[in-house]
């Protein structure tokens, strides 16, 4: 019986396929300008922490690495919003109120926040040293949900959103402890452990002995590993069935030679906070 050829695909039919294949590509395009036009927003109000000054259009461009023409659409709608002004013609730009105002509002309003802030402040006062609260993201880095500073002249200073590699951090470490294994090990898996000072831990095989000795500690430590002069040490918390991590953070000279002092009010403060 002589083979049929499979009869040829009606015009239309191939056209409706090629119309959705130009419709998709075209909705990939638009999406990929919508995000990095929502990048280059947030590195402009980066850039304006960063440099603490009014910025001329031609400045914000070369500090952002964009075309004068997209900067100024930026910066246009920016000022349109009501998160830019004119600070006199020609002499630049800089941020209203308005992004601070709304930050405000949703940090009052964050539940979580609400919860863990108050002990946050009172281990800050009972050790004199500055108290973070963090998160493991997917990506293996930890995340500062809220900062507390000390009062101390020399202290650890951080801001909330800063991001952190688990493996040289002391949040990092105290979640990673806590984590099953199946978490922990896939994490690991795609860690660095790039060294970023001299006593860095540096390989998945000192991580994971670390942990261990944090896990029968109860409580998790880094002394110069990320940065040379900075001591902290670190316990997780969970809190509907998610593990974050608290850490007291200061001076090496101050922090490493008071862990276990530290660790002590720490650790009472979790407890109470996991009821």
């Amino acid at each position: 019986m002589p083979d049929v050829e499979p009869a040829p695909e009606p015009a239309d039919k191939a056209a409706d396929k090629a119309a959705d294949k130009a419709a998709d590509k075209a909705a990939e395009k638009a999406a990929s300008a919508n995000v990095k036009t929502a990048l280059r927003v947030v590195e402009i109000m980066e850039i304006y922490a960063r440099e603490g000054r009014s910025l001329t259009l031609t400045e914000l461009a070369k500090l952002l690495g964009a075309p004068m023409s997209s900067c100024l659409g930026l910066i246009r709608t920016l000022a349109a919003l009501g998160y830019l002004y004119e600070t006199g013609r020609r002499q630049g730009y800089y941020p209203t109120g308005r992004l601070l105002a709304i930050a405000q509002r949703i940090a009052a309003n964050d539940p979580l926040l609400e919860r863990v802030q108050p002990v946050l402040e009172s281990l800050r006062d009972e050790t004199g040293e500055t108290v973070i609260f963090g998160k493991l993201q997917d990506d293996g880095r930890v995340v500062y949900l809220d900062v507390v500073e000390s009062s101390n002249p020399v202290r650890y200073i951080a801001t909330a959103g800063e991001l952190r590699q688990a493996h040289t951090n002391s949040i990092g470490r105290a979640i990673l402890s806590a984590l099953p294994a199946a978490d922990r090990d896939a994490l690991l898996a795609r860690a660095s452990f790039a060294p970023l000072t001299a006593r860095t831990l540096a390989s998945r095989e000192a991580l994971e002995a670390e942990l261990d000795i944090s896990r029968e500690r109860g409580w998790a430590q880094n002394f110069g590993e990320s940065l040379a002069d900075l001591g902290a040490v670190a316990v997780p918390l969970t809190l509907a069935g998610v593990v974050y991590g608290v850490s007291v953070a200061g001076p090496i000279h101050r922090v490493e030679s008071r862990a276990a002092d530290i660790a002590m009010p720490l650790r009472t403060a979790i407890r109470a906070l996991q009821g």
